[in-house]
């Protein structure tokens, strides 16, 4: 069973969210909250696995508080679906850094909602490689390499640069093992322990640090 918690300051759109997810099998709703501060103190008492959080609301805002709840000193950081009512790259881009699995538009379809849940909760990033990718070039092409970031990169072996390198090229697993000449399983424990070096939660944060640290460069294929 997944635990959700569902953060909007409109009570009818909180109210069709909880419906919707009450309806799933699988999927259980402990908590709501109606502004960011809320929002905060909820996931510290309720401890959810995913939180369904607005952009814009009032105390705190969907951001701030994705913040403050995936701090590495927080004692526990649920996965984040960032929601938004238009696709505002600062907005999105300032979710992934602090470590949202991804965002969704509030007039995507139910079912994509749903879908969303289930992806986040089983470790995966929300959106598309792809789609990642683009965002995070066209934000990290107006600032230059965060050289804190570059030393951290110390950190990691020769291989371990080289996967971190693929996935910010949008390679799969699978792609990553192929071009490596290595096991996929291989491959996955690599991700482990450069994403425990990094301190990185997915695959969307990961590309985010490999832009930001200069790694991989803005046009680089």
């Amino acid at each position: 069973m997944i635990t959700v918690l569902v953060a909007d300051d409109q009570a009818m759109v909180r109210a069709g969210f909880v419906s919707l997810l009450r309806t799933q099998p699988d999927l259980t709703v402990i908590g709501e909250a109606s502004d960011g501060a809320a929002a905060v103190r909820a996931v510290r008492e309720l401890r959810p696995d995913v939180v369904i959080m607005d952009v814009r609301m009032p105390e705190l805002d969907g951001i701030e508080a994705t913040r403050q709840l995936l701090a590495p000193e927080a004692t526990h950081r649920p996965k984040i679906v960032v929601l938004t009512t238009f696709d505002v790259d600062d907005y999105v881009y300032a979710a992934l850094r602090y470590g949202a699995s991804g965002f969704l538009l509030k007039d995507s379809p139910p079912e994509d909602l749903v879908a969303a849940i289930r992806v986040v909760a089983a470790g995966d990033a929300l959106l598309a490689p792809s789609v990642t990718r683009r965002l995070i070039e066209d934000m990290t092409s107006r600032r230059p390499a965060d050289r804190t970031l570059t030393a951290r990169l110390r950190s990691l072996t020769n291989r371990e640069l080289e996967v971190l390198t693929l996935i910010a090229r949008a390679r799969s697993n699978a792609e990553i093992a192929t071009e490596l000449s290595i096991a996929e399983e291989t491959v996955k424990s690599h991700v482990g322990r450069l994403f425990g070096k990094l301190g990185l939660r997915d695959r969307a944060q990961a590309v985010v640090f490999a832009y930001e640290s200069g790694l991989v460069t803005p046009g680089a294929r």
